[in-house]
């Protein structure tokens, strides 16, 4: 048995529609919605949900849990959210604000726009920081590596976009020939 996905999931705080093969759960900050396979059934007792698979054929074994973390993902992002935090490193790059997306300067010829998907709210505190907000779980890691992606950290002198908790392994450089 699924060691995750035997556990009940809390739902005291939100309120949980289960429909034909879907489920949606709404909270304090939204809703959100995920379709669940056939194979995986779906209880709920008193304010726990409980995840169920018809047999133990390695599919659904490895579906029982997966369904499992993924709506318990659903039911946190919408009672507290989730946040991503990145810093900007090098000479003269920086992220501002402009409307519903960012502006990037970090080191090319031309800044980078990024607008963000409406679910998600992007905050600058500092020119060096970007927080990323939202409820969706793998949309947040999305938009996070997305802009990771305009100028990944280098191993030589760290420049570039970095998660705030990621640590860049420094690379020597060159040494002096004679």
């Amino acid at each position: 048995m699924s060691r995750v996905g035997k556990k009940p999931i809390n739902i005291s705080d939100v309120t949980v529609n289960i429909g034909d093969n879907t489920i949606k759960v709404k909270g304090k900050l939204g809703e959100l919605q995920m379709n669940v396979h056939p194979n995986v059934k779906l209880q709920i007792n008193d304010k726990e949900l409980l995840v169920l698979r018809e047999n133990d054929l390695k599919e659904n074994r490895a579906l029982h849990g997966l369904t499992r973390a993924l709506i318990q993902n659903m039911v946190s992002g919408v009672i507290s959210g989730y946040s991503k935090s990145l810093d900007i490193v090098g000479v003269g790059y920086k992220a501002e604000l402009k409307g519903k997306g960012i502006l990037l300067t970090v080191g090319y010829s031309h800044p980078i726009y990024f607008e963000a998907p409406d679910e998600i709210k992007l905050e600058v505190p500092v020119p060096t920081q970007i927080k990323i907000f939202g409820i969706d779980k793998e949309l947040v890691g999305l938009v996070a590596a997305k802009i990771r992606s305009f100028r990944s950290p280098e191993p030589y002198k760290g420049k570039g976009i970095k998660y705030s908790d990621e640590v860049i392994i420094r690379k020597a450089g060159k040494t002096a020939g004679k």
